[in-house]
């Protein structure tokens, strides 16, 4: 039987719920828990990616102009472990604890005193509590498990944005294709409203790049944002596009006249797009037919 339709989601949930049963809060606080162990990860991945990406891009360089490529020690996701920046120092399991160990420390390295980002906390924080709402909004459901894996690549693209004003190839791509086989489910949106989100979603930014790039001759985004509307628009389907888009708006609006006006940052200097398409499509996943509504009521 057809699971009924979540008041606030807006969107048809994949028929047949998980295998099995369980209870409601018991899955709200083991996504948490999963969320914090998960948003540990993440941390290693907008710590590491953007390094591995400019390496591959340097080696590449290098082969095309017939030279040695630089030689590094080598780095993956996983491997050499987690150790302090300053003095190499190998973090034990005991200081890898999701939030305790950094609270326990003191946010500083056990053996140097150095101070660790309190970024580390935070993005584990806000993973664990966005996985435990999404458990809570779409109940036990793939649903849930969906909008945790969106969440996870949401939160590393954010960062690494924020960082780099990159948004890696390798996580918008495979989100994107995650979308879409969600939805050939009929997830969150049917699997033809999925396909024209995507299209549509990298069209429209595609376009806004070139008229802007055309009339100023300059390039006011990147190809990565093109990549993560495209994606956002494989998860929610193209009805939820214009709402990611006037939320996004609005969000780099109010935040780019405050760096100005309260932080006396140039107008010159580029703001990253990616984390404010990133908030619009969370906002938009759990309560966009909701804001749709009333954008519509109030017109």
């Amino acid at each position: 039987m057809e699971q009924p339709l979540h008041p606030d989601a807006g969107f048809r949930v994949m028929p047949g719920a998980l295998p099995g049963d369980l209870d409601p809060l018991l899955f709200t606080i083991v996504c948490g828990v999963l969320g914090l162990l998960v948003g540990s990860f993440l941390n290693v991945v907008i710590h590491r990616l953007p390094t591995m990406m400019e390496r591959d891009w340097r080696s590449h360089c290098a082969e095309l102009h017939g030279e040695q490529a630089p030689q590094h020690e080598p780095l993956s996701l996983a491997r050499p472990g987690s150790r302090c920046p300053v003095c190499a120092h190998a973090i034990t399991p005991l200081e890898n604890v999701p939030v305790l160990s950094w609270l326990f420390l003191r946010g500083r390295c056990s053996a140097c005193a150095a101070p660790i980002s309190p970024r580390y906390p935070l993005v584990e924080s806000l993973s664990g509590l966005l996985c435990a709402f999404a458990a809570y909004h779409f109940s036990y459901s793939w649903a849930a498990l969906g909008a945790m894996l969106l969440i996870w690549c949401l939160i590393a693209l954010t960062c690494i944005d924020f960082d780099t004003q990159l948004l890696p190839d390798s996580i918008t791509l495979p989100l994107l294709w995650g979308g879409l086989l969600f939805n050939l489910f009929d997830t969150f949106a049917d699997l033809q409203s999925a396909v024209i989100g995507a299209a549509s979603g990298y069209l429209s930014l595609w376009s806004v790049y070139w008229a802007f790039k055309l009339t100023t001759g300059k390039e006011g985004m990147g190809y990565g944002d093109f990549k993560l509307l495209a994606a956002l628009g494989a998860w929610l389907g193209w009805q939820m596009l214009p709402l990611t888009i006037l939320l996004s708006s609005l969000l780099g609006a109010v935040v780019g006249i405050a760096l100005i006006v309260i932080a006396k940052r140039g107008r010159s200097v580029p703001i990253p797009f990616g984390p404010y398409l990133a908030t619009a499509g969370l906002l938009a996943l759990f309560w966009g037919k909701s804001l749709t509504r009333a954008y519509v009521g109030l017109l």
